[in-house]
């Protein structure tokens, strides 16, 4: 007992590397705590309430996988205690006052020295270790948190792939795009070290009820791809290498957590997102005047063979820590409502009249084609006037009959 308490303590916070083992035990620890406090947020009726409710679950886990770190060690003297002619509550007894005051106190029967010794310089270690460890665990959260906020200017609030997309076509910063691939390429290789050697951070939410890293992260892959889908001779480099750390991402942390993972997933497969919202999506991007060279047709194939190396992880790890209900995200079995749109900040200009409304995702029913709407497309210079203004409702739940498997075009 001793020294399975002493591996895991070792695992956990010393090796840096993917749980396995004895080491696994503190998944099972956090998820415990997880479900504890999804039960105690479901009474709340907005997703701030939850939010808020959720937010302790990682600093709970903290404490509670000391506490349990300190119950293992305790027993174990315990034990160790009662095989030298003491009862078994007197051995706990003085196990644990040897644990919790470093051996100075030898209540529950005659004092075993060495024993009080070992129990004390154990809980010592720990206590040390836990210190060194929590700089570590909150630098790996600051990290993550940074380029989250960022992306509530350039992809809406919650962050959305497509809107990601319009609203650098709009602002004219098009060009900027590859450095944000690069920057989510570095962030997505940082963010599998980190939470894969220390899975807790996973119980650890945004600042913000609204921001989500997960979240964040699924909208700029879903912007690289549909970039490359439909814009293969100009889009960059960068937003291929994107989609790779990503979707590797996507993976080790399913790995970790013990979910099933296709390692050659088939291109053509099916993928949840159906292909009417992909090309509601797109009609957007071409009314904004976003530079096309293939129609949502022609370009899905290519799309869906990039999102279905992602999505069914990035849904159940979205459903899993219920993560802000942003379009293209899956449902959550522990939420009420469904995709929640976001909200593009209106653009004046001194002297014009307001350019752009509040409304975002394409609502769904009859409306003029995207092929013609491509057409007119290449066919004039846009200018920000042609954004619609007028707010629209945003798609229910739809999707494809199953999830998708496939490593990309």
């Amino acid at each position: 007992m001793v020294l399975a308490t002493l591996a895991n303590v070792i695992f956990t916070m010393v090796l840096p590397r993917r749980p396995f083992g004895i080491d696994r035990l503190t998944l099972h620890i956090n998820r415990l705590v997880l479900l504890s406090f999804i039960a105690a947020a479901r009474p709340a009726r907005t997703y701030e309430g939850k939010d808020a409710i959720l937010a302790p679950a990682g600093p709970a886990a903290l404490v509670l996988q000391l506490l349990g770190w300190a119950a293992g060690l305790t027993l174990g003297f315990g034990l160790v205690v009662t095989a030298t002619h003491h009862a078994f509550g007197d051995g706990l007894l003085q196990a644990l006052t040897a644990v919790l005051t470093v051996g100075g106190i030898h209540a529950g029967g005659e004092a075993v020295v060495p024993v009080d010794i070992a129990a004390g310089a154990s809980w010592v270690v720990i206590v040390a270790l836990q210190i060194a460890y929590l700089p570590t665990l909150y630098g790996a959260f600051s990290r993550r948190e940074s380029l989250v906020a960022l992306l509530e200017s350039r992809g809406g609030l919650p962050a959305w792939g497509p809107e990601l997309l319009v609203r650098h076509q709009l602002v004219g910063i098009t060009d900027t795009l590859p450095d944000l691939y690069a920057a989510w390429e570095e962030w997505a290789a940082d963010v599998a070290e980190s939470h894969t050697t220390y899975p807790v951070l996973l119980l650890f939410s945004s600042p913000e009820p609204w921001y989500s890293w997960v979240i964040g992260l699924l909208s700029v892959l879903d912007a690289a791809a549909m970039h490359l889908a439909l814009a293969p001779g100009t889009a960059s480099s960068e937003a291929r290498l994107c989609l790779r750390m990503g979707f590797t991402l996507f993976d080790r942390l399913a790995l970790t957590l013990n979910w099933p993972v296709d390692p050659d997933p088939n291109p053509e497969g099916p993928i949840d997102l159906s292909y009417e919202e992909y090309e509601q999506a797109v009609g957007m991007l071409v009314d904004a005047g976003f530079a096309v060279e293939r129609s949502a047709e022609e370009s899905w194939p290519d799309f869906r063979g990039w999102r279905v190396n992602y999505e069914s992880a990035a849904y159940r790890l979205c459903d899993r820590l219920i993560a802000p209900p942003a379009p293209w995200s899956g449902r959550r079995q522990h939420l009420r409502t469904g995709p929640v749109s976001p909200r593009r900040p209106p653009q004046r200009r001194p002297g014009q009249r307001q350019l752009i409304g509040h409304a975002l995702i394409p609502s769904p029913g009859p409306a003029r084609s995207v092929r013609s709407r491509l057409s007119r497309a290449r066919s004039r210079t846009p200018t920000p006037g042609d954004v619609a203004e007028a707010p629209v409702a945003p798609p229910g739940d739809g999707g494809g009959p199953g999830r998708g498997t496939g490593r990309g075009p």
